[in-house]
């Protein structure tokens, strides 16, 4: 989450009630944390993109990681696969990881360790949604996570 001693934004509130929770999906016992009804609300998106926008404006961020090299990484419920076009950042680069959640840190460590391969430096993740009880930022190495929804 932000720091502890900022004022929590307003606008954190509109985006937390717009996030869906799927029970028992993609398997029993998963709470699913769905974004798709964040994206379709326009003010909650725009609150989305406005905070972290502002969070990122003057940290010299050259590039936000998108996902051609791979990596494949375990998730709580199975495993999985990312890809990056090689071209798409080079040596040097300032990276941004960007993700809806993080829950086990698999998705996020995964695109970490892509960036390095081709010689970006990580400079923070980002997640709309933490779910902290599953310790995913410990798979981080110490980088920093900034998130704007925790779910405990």
């Amino acid at each position: 989450m932000a720091d502890e001693n900022e004022v929590k934004d307003p606008r954190i509130d509109g985006i937390k009630t717009k996030i869906r929770v799927v029970p028992d999906f993609p398997k029993k016992g998963i709470m699913f944390q769905d974004i798709t009804t964040l994206l379709l609300d326009p003010k909650a998106f725009k609150d989305t993109i406005d905070l972290f926008v502002e969070r990122y404006r003057d940290m010299n961020i050259s590039v936000v990681a998108g996902e051609i090299i791979f990596e494949e990484y375990e998730l709580e419920y199975g495993s999985d696969r990312l890809e990056m076009h090689v071209e798409a950042v080079d040596s040097g680069d300032r990276a941004l990881v960007v993700d809806d959640l993080i829950a086990t840190g698999g998705t996020l460590s995964a695109a970490m360790n892509l960036l390095r391969r081709v010689g970006a430096e990580v400079v923070e993740c980002a997640c709309v949604i933490e779910l902290p009880e599953l310790k995913g930022r410990e798979r981080l190495e110490g980088k920093p996570l900034y998130v704007l929804v925790e779910y405990r």
